[in-house]
């Protein structure tokens, strides 16, 4: 469609002819793929998008459409940028090896610029240019992998029917995810460019209560199901039973629908994932004085690091041994202080300390430990364990039925919404009776391929936060990057294993091989008069160039 023209696999013009030769190699354009996107569960072209944005005014492209350009690049494959960009806990920025010279870009501010950007123009989520299909398709949850297979669905004809149990559509994402993480309006208006694509929602429809699994199978072509988890699971411990013991997703789920619980002035949060970290912080605004306790801290370490500065007490590795009650009401916990302990199979298991029993006094409880889906009206979907499932194209086992997102197993939302988007490619594929096939994986590039010398020392730009102060229940605490704290960002990215048109190979051929093309198009190998002297391999400080 023209766009990105950057970022195009350059065409190698080159004639081989004999020359005086100091070796019988020669330089070879090889894309490798960037560790970054290998990490993201939903393939982001991050480094070709970062690239896009640092090289804009080299391009031709002013800032704005720059902006716009990459914000289409990113829909393509997720329609929630200014959401994942706000609460992905961004594996992507692990796997940087800028990191390992002066920290890893931070694509997750930069993708939230994005999306706020989209949101402030209105941008339009892309279409394919297709006739209406006949097929239509129903989507059982309208959470981030329901949502997003309904617009890969759409956008390519197909009639869309989402049914959601509860009020309004997001799933996790507006049930389970507080507003100082993710403010509503963005939300709202990010699901609201899928809807306005002519998606048919229903919500306060349940599946198996006002309509059932046999008449969607019966009505519709194919049936996705992206029911989520969100049922909470007990400890099971004496006292639980407690009617002060609160599941954490229960607990999230109650006040991010409007309701107030009395938790009273002391609330004790088992567990120590994003969940209960998401549980401890809101209860910290409701006004309580709250400590979590869990064995392993899973939550992203920027959320941990937010709820301490909160005031919220952290105690890890430990596990809770009883609910301690008091006139039927819970009034405590007791937990045992633990030690992880190597087994045979690399793994670990939590070994108790004797002696080091702690009792913490709690007015209120909330377990934010396990949770898993709820099958009701869905029984037959289900494979005996509690799950869903599915194959690498979200097939389930049964024929016409395909599923996503933490049904079939708990993950972050990014993954739900790849797992939404590949069961649509699978979805058209067998209406289409085409063959399902992944195109082959590039090797990921590794950080010895690499001059990080090369690049100039340029400290990480970190987004500012809303003061502790002014932290209260809806606002927003992470204040993103600026447009062009983005730019400057965007240029820290090292283009692993793709040219950047930094010219180092031109600069470094004496034989002068190398003819500089348009900005965009990189560059001509000449190797008619290349000798195989390994300069510009040798100097190419992207890891692009070999020589074979």
């Amino acid at each position: 469609m023209g766009l990105f023209k950057e970022v195009r696999k350059p065409v190698i013009r080159s004639v081989v002819a004999g020359a005086s030769e100091i070796s019988p190699l020669r330089p070879r354009f090889v894309p490798k793929a960037p560790p970054c996107a290998s990490a993201c569960p939903n393939g982001s072209e991050i480094r070709e998008l970062m690239v896009s944005i640092a090289k804009a005014k080299d391009y031709g492209f002013t800032r704005e459409q720059a902006f716009e350009r990459v914000w289409n690049r990113i829909v393509e494959r997720n329609p929630f940028p200014a959401v994942t960009g706000r609460i992905c806990p961004h594996p992507c920025e692990s796997a940087c090896n800028r990191g390992a010279k002066d920290g890893p870009v931070a694509f997750n501010a930069i993708e939230r610029m994005i999306g706020d950007f989209g949101i402030a123009h209105k941008l339009r989520l892309p279409r394919f240019a297709v006739r209406p299909r006949v097929e239509k398709v129903a989507i059982i949850g309208a959470g981030p992998a329901g949502l997003s297979c309904a617009y890969q669905l759409i956008r390519r004809g197909y009639a869309v029917t989402v049914f959601e149990a509860l009020h309004q559509p997001g799933g996790m994402l507006r049930y389970g995810i507080p507003e100082f993480r993710l403010p509503r309006e963005v939300l709202n208006a990010e699901i609201g460019r899928i809807l306005d694509l002519g998606v048919e929602l229903k919500c306060n429809c349940a599946v198996g209560k006002g309509i059932s699994l046999q008449q969607l199978r019966r009505d519709f072509a194919a049936v996705f199901t992206g029911i989520g988890a969100h049922k909470g699971i007990e400890l099971e411990l004496p006292g639980d039973d407690a009617p002060n013991v609160l599941s954490g997703i229960g607990f999230l789920k109650n006040v991010l629908a409007g309701q107030k619980p009395d938790l009273g002035d002391k609330v004790v949060v088992v567990g120590a994932g994003g969940t209960a970290c998401d549980a401890a912080r809101l209860s910290k605004r409701l006004g309580a004085d709250v400590s979590l306790v869990g064995l392993e801290l899973t939550a992203p370490r920027s959320e941990i690091e937010r709820a301490r500065e909160e005031g919220v007490r952290i105690e890890y590795p430990a596990v809770p041994l009883q609910i301690l009650r008091q006139n039927g009401h819970a009034a405590g916990v007791r937990f045992i202080r633990v030690r992880p302990q190597p087994t045979a199979d690399d793994t670990s298991h939590a070994v108790p300390i004797a002696g080091s029993e702690f009792d913490l006094e709690a007015s209120s409880v909330i377990v934010a430990v396990r949770q898993q889906p709820d099958f009701r009206g869905l029984e037959t979907l289900a494979n005996g364990n509690g799950w869903m499932k599915i194959d690498d194209w979200g097939r389930t086992t049964t024929d016409g039925i395909f599923a996503g997102g933490d049904s079939a197993g708990l993950g972050i939302a990014t993954g739900a919404i790849s797992q939404g988007r590949i069961a649509a490619e699978a979805i058209e594929a067998r209406f289409q009776g085409r063959a399902l096939e992944k195109p082959p994986a590039l090797a990921v590039i590794p950080i010895e391929k690499l001059k990080l010398d090369w690049y100039p020392a340029a400290p990480r730009h970190d987004a500012q936060r809303t003061s502790v102060a002014g932290r209260e229940l809806g606002a927003e605490v992470d204040c993103g990057l600026t447009e062009d704290e983005v730019m400057e960002e965007a240029q820290r990215c090292m283009s692993c294993g793709m040219c950047m048109d930094c010219e180092t190979c031109w600069m470094y051929c004496s034989n002068n091989c190398f003819v500089r093309l348009p900005k965009g198009e990189h560059c001509m190998i000449k190797l008619e008069i290349c000798n195989g002297c390994k300069k510009c391999a040798e100097a190419c400080p992207s890891g692009y160039i070999e020589m074979n």
